[in-house]
């Protein structure tokens, strides 16, 4: 697929992006409502073109489509909001055809702005309308490109407000990590090359069909729908930091006491647990490897949504590979299929992007971020280890009744609550991460073992 230049970076903007949460009172009208908040696109061209690039605030970064009409890009506003004014700032690849569309819920759509005579460049749009989610759908391509789109710019007054950083739900960082630009380093190349930055944590199931959640719904006992749990054995609606750090672990390193947690998977009524450990990997998400910076104690977050629709669950920023079993590869649902004998698979990228200032926040996503292009965003400055979830269940043949607690298979999600010593969080993140290796759980990388491991035969620190 041709790869089109991009232009050189504009001015930063002004506005910094804003999350999501509950207090209900307006904003001061045209204020920049887009901007960091969910996207969806009907297609991408390449893996450097992410929907959520053209709500970023930067414009080295962009949205492409494939090369086809009908295209889509749409934005998820948090709430409802009277709609005044849509910014546009095309790559040389624009749409001649378009219309802005609102909706309140994702599936019925309203024209607020429509033309079939666009030259692209930067464009600013008067329109009038109302809605949670506002979408640009493109009908015909201005050249022979797919469509491209450096900035989608939704204004006008909302329900939601910023948030003040403090308050119910939210948990403080103490200290916080202020100062961190986002890093745009390319480290320098090596030889052997680097190839990997991750290692790895080897955890069993620790309990199981229990319906709790100690992050959505805190000391709430039986209030979630059935959870297998990993990692820490003593996680259930009551836990805090200092209760899972005095607790024990089913991961191979003693270390790590964190509470890892995912809706159960159910044949019919009878649930399937994961055989053995299960890989959970911790990776740099962003270029600069070495700017990744160990969890710090308490930081816990949800990946994924119970509530997913397919489209969500296909172009989450953090999806890999989807559900695999024996040769069927990238389903973004349970198959219908599975062949005799394999197992199911599922692997799920969390955000890797962090505020800096909170633990958590009330819809347990905020204080996280994707990376954009390999560089966090400067509203989650703080590059740290990006978790990938690779679950394996041993489960086969006839899937038709195969599905979660939570629903279908794209209601896929999982739970981290950060419980590592963190000594030995530090020493792996340090020589595995940072250091550009390959590595097991002792932190050792099999491939290069002059470098030598960051924990002893033990799992511990030597």
């Amino acid at each position: 697929m041709l790869k089109k230049k991009l232009l050189a970076p504009l001015a930063a903007l002004a506005l910094v992006s804003a999350a999501l949460t509950v207090t209900p009172s307006a904003y001061a009208a045209d204020t920049l409502l887009s901007q960091g908040k969910p996207a969806l696109a009907s297609s991408t061209e390449n893996g450097e073109s992410p929907a959520i690039a053209a709500v970023d605030g930067r414009s080295d970064t962009r949205w492409g489509s494939q090369w086809a009409d009908p295209q889509w890009l749409r934005v998820d506003l948090g709430a409802t909001a009277t709609i005044t004014q849509v910014k546009l700032q095309w790559e040389a690849a624009y749409a001649k055809a378009y219309q802005i569309q609102t909706s309140p819920d994702g599936a019925t759509w309203t024209t607020v702005y429509s033309t079939t005579a666009s030259t692209g460049g930067s464009q600013t749009l008067a329109v009038s309308g109302s809605g949670r989610y506002v979408r640009l759908y493109g009908t015909q391509r201005g050249t022979g490109y797919g469509y491209s789109l450096y900035e989608f710019q939704v204004y006008g007054t909302s329900t939601v407000t910023p948030p003040t950083g403090d308050g119910p739900g939210y948990v403080m960082a103490n200290p916080p990590v202020t100062g961190v630009v986002p890093s745009t380093k390319v480290p320098p190349a090596q030889n052997p090359p680097v190839t990997h930055r991750e290692f790895q944590a080897n955890c069993s199931v620790s309990r199981t069909n229990l319906n709790d959640d100690p992050i959505v719904f805190p000391n709430l006992p039986g209030a979630s729908h059935s959870h297998t749990f990993m990692g820490n054995r003593t996680t259930n609606a009551a836990s805090t930091l200092a209760s899972l750090q005095a607790g024990t672990t089913s991961c191979i390193t003693p270390g790590d006491r964190t509470g890892y947690w995912m809706p159960t998977l159910l044949n019919g009524t009878t649930p399937v647990q994961p055989d053995g450990p299960q890989v959970i990997y911790y990776k740099s998400g962003v270029i600069d490897y070495t700017s990744v910076r160990p969890f710090p104690a308490g930081l816990r977050y949800v990946v994924g949504s119970p509530t997913a629709t397919i489209d969500e669950f296909r172009n989450n920023p953090g999806a890999v590979e989807g559900f695999e079993c024996g040769d069927s590869t990238r389903n973004w649902d349970i198959p219908a299929t599975c062949v005799a004998g394999s197992q199911l698979n599922v692997r799920l990228q969390a955000p890797s992007c962090w505020d800096g200032l909170h633990l958590d926040t009330p819809d347990h996503k905020s204080h996280m971020a994707y990376p954009i292009v390999g560089v966090c965003p400067a509203s989650h400055p703080v590059a740290v280890p990006m978790i990938e979830f690779k679950m394996a269940w041993p489960v086969s043949g006839s899937m038709a009744n195969v599905h979660f607690s939570s629903g279908r298979g794209y209601s896929f999600h999982y739970d981290v609550y950060n419980a590592w010593d963190p000594a030995v969080l530090a020493a792996l993140t340090t020589h595995c991460v940072n250091g550009g290796l390959q590595c097991n759980p002792r932190g050792f990388d099999q491939y290069k073992p002059e470098r030598g491991a960051a924990l002893n035969e033990n799992y511990e620190l030597p």
